[in-house]
């Protein structure tokens, strides 16, 4: 071990004797990982790096996977890279944390790619990390690739992290310039990309029907939103990384919370729950699909009247998806559906205007890939205020969130919330519904449902 790295060992370890380390040195079998692994990505990543080059000629770019945060006293969060970081190495583990890729210039325009992390440390007498070191020892949280290994792995050039020292150059995690770039350079999938979001998708929909199923043990639990939470939850770490965002589970009132994750409710059979989940691939994609169901598996007629009304919201969002197209149409031809839709409930005096956003409150839809919100940091001109591109992934989620309190709507309607929520491939044609799979009518929702239930008995 490099001497300038100190050891994380907990305040009650003991030191280790001269003996000791000896002793841990000896008698280790040969552990390499096999000469033929290579990250999922190792195809498509040298493309991904050369456009990024293009962008930034003469200019040294620093793109950190990020650092491990302290969740409370001697224990971190979970460790994620940044997704600039994975999309650029293909590296998307736990053991990333520190690394940072940094693109040399080379030559006339281009750069050299080299990706400084913490290899495996050895095991040799007076090092002693492997065994000891609660962080980024190998007996404590797993082993970490070599450099060789990691050159393998990635096709990149690899050194020690130790060797980085504070080069200057643009640093995404503080250059808005960058940063945006790395954005920009992301709102189009390539096919790899697509594949596992579809991956993803499929994942996120076995993980609803996991919930349907599981609905008559979530109603008899007190806590019956974190039930439907762990289902998916186990769904999401059996086949993924985990869920690509903390899980909405809103039954009744609580689904006119957009982002209520307490989860802490009770469900009642004749509640709607909302729930916004989405499952997030190894490779770091993540889907983001939003189902409302009603707990009895049949809607009440006023439950049917709303969702009826965000359904053909989505309907009018989903035919506004082109090549071409404002980014900003399908969330405004959405909007005109629900405002309609409430003039015509007495709820709004005119259609006209944005008095309707007192109901549905936010947009009705984002980028989707390595990040839920993807491509965040993109400038607004080539994002918010940009055109639809073939190959682009998104979401087209219109809602209705009637707050229980809101006096301005008559009493059938308080405390119902709506969402419904897909995620789609721009193509040459218009869009395809990669979430097709789980229904979206009425009908279908309570057919869906009704034959997941009677598959239980």
């Amino acid at each position: 071990m490099h001497p300038a790295t100190p050891l994380h060992t907990g305040s009650h370890d003991l030191p280790a004797s001269a003996e000791l380390s000896r002793f841990m040195a000896e008698s280790w079998a040969p552990s390499a990982l096999p000469d033929s692994a290579r990250v999922p990505a190792h195809a498509v990543t040298p493309a991904r790096r050369a456009r990024l080059s293009a962008r930034f000629p003469g200019e040294r770019l620093i793109v950190p996977a990020g650092e491990l945060t302290v969740r409370s006293n001697d224990c971190d969060h979970r460790f994620r890279p940044h997704s600039a970081y994975a999309w650029l190495t293909g590296l998307t583990g736990e053991d990333q944390a520190g690394s940072v890729l940094v693109m040399e210039p080379s030559g006339a325009h281009g750069h050299e790619a080299v990706l400084h992390l913490r290899p495996r440390s050895p095991r040799v007498d007076g090092d002693e990390e492997f065994y000891r070191d609660r962080r980024y020892g190998e007996f404590w949280v797993g082993r970490r690739p070599g450099l060789a290994e990691a050159e393998r792995l990635t096709g990149l050039r690899c050194a020690h992290l130790e060797s980085l020292g504070a080069p200057p150059g643009r640093n995404a995690a503080t250059d808005p310039e960058l940063a945006a770039a790395l954005s920009e350079l992301r709102l189009v999938k390539d096919a790899w990309e697509v594949e596992q979001l579809q991956l993803a998708v499929d994942h996120t929909t076995a993980g609803f029907e996991d919930v349907v199923r599981a609905l008559p043990r979530a109603l008899a639990h007190p806590r019956g939103e974190r039930w439907i939470e762990g289902v998916f939850g186990l769904r999401a770490r059996a086949e993924g990384n985990g869920t690509g965002y903390e899980t909405i589970a809103a039954s009744g009132a609580h689904a006119c919370v957009l982002h209520w994750i307490r989860n802490d409710g009770r469900l009642h059979r004749d509640d709607l729950l909302l729930l916004d989940a989405g499952v997030e691939t190894d490779s770091l994609y993540t889907a983001d699909i939003t189902r409302t169901l009603p707990l009895s598996g049949r809607f009440s007629p006023v439950q049917r009247q709303v969702y009826e009304l965000v359904l053909a919201a989505q309907d009018a969002g989903i035919a506004a998806l082109r090549p071409g197209a404002r980014f900003r149409d399908f969330h405004r031809a959405a909007m005109r559906v629900i405002a309609e839709g409430l003039a015509e409930w007495g709820v709004l005096k005119d259609p006209r205007g944005d008095l309707h956003r007192r109901y549905t409150l936010c947009g009705s839809g984002h980028m989707l890939g390595l990040d839920v919100h993807d491509c965040a940091k993109a400038r607004a001109g080539t994002y918010l205020d940009g055109v639809l591109e073939e190959g682009q992934v998104l979401t087209v989620e219109p809602g209705l969130y009637l707050q229980p309190d809101d006096e301005t709507l008559p009493a059938e309607l308080r405390g119902i919330g709506v969402r419904i929520e897909d995620d789609l491939v721009v193509t040459a044609q218009g869009a395809r519904l990669m979430s097709g799979a789980l229904p979206r009518t009425v009908e279908g929702v309570e057919e869906w449902m009704g034959t997941l239930l009677d598959a239980r008995s």
